[in-house]
């Protein structure tokens, strides 16, 4: 961890995320659609508040069940649609077929995106609702730090 200055890690332990409940159950909905496969997409709102209030969902360029990169058309059109809508990139999402909704090595070695957040459900259980399958990180030089998500 000393190659992580302590005000990265301050940064990430004193935010966190927020999104309404009707967003949560898109990710979800989204998720459990692409099974096999791991779902990706990005999160639009005020990253100042943390509040994802948007979902765009994504093709998974990776198709695969242990990986996910968001496919580079849709990369370009969401971000534009977030520019359009004026709002702002708050959190990177993408789903775990069985495991836990914890950053990967993969997950953590790919995170390009220190400011924003990473959104991750699991679908071990996959009946489960999004309070319990969701949850939220900030990804900084390779080192993950859980922050709080709350929906509603």
């Amino acid at each position: 961890m000393s190659s992580v200055r302590m005000a990265e890690v301050n940064r990430a332990a004193v935010t966190g995320v927020s999104m309404p409940r009707a967003v949560a159950e898109e990710l979800m909905a989204h998720a459990r659609a692409e099974l096999p496969n791991e779902a990706c997409g990005l999160l639009a709102g005020s990253l100042a508040s943390g509040r994802a209030n948007t979902y765009h969902p994504a093709r998974n360029a990776e198709a695969s069940p242990l990986r996910y990169s968001i496919h580079p058309e849709d990369l370009v059109r969401i971000t534009f649609a977030i520019e359009e809508a004026g709002d702002e990139l708050v959190a990177i999402f993408h789903s775990h077929t069985h495991s836990p909704a914890a950053p990967s090595a993969t997950d953590r070695r790919a995170a390009m995106y220190p400011d924003q957040f990473y959104v991750i459900a699991t679908l071990a259980d996959p009946d489960a609702p999004p309070d319990r399958a969701l949850r939220a990180w900030r990804i900084i030089r390779g080192h993950a730090f859980e922050v709080p998500l709350t929906i509603g």
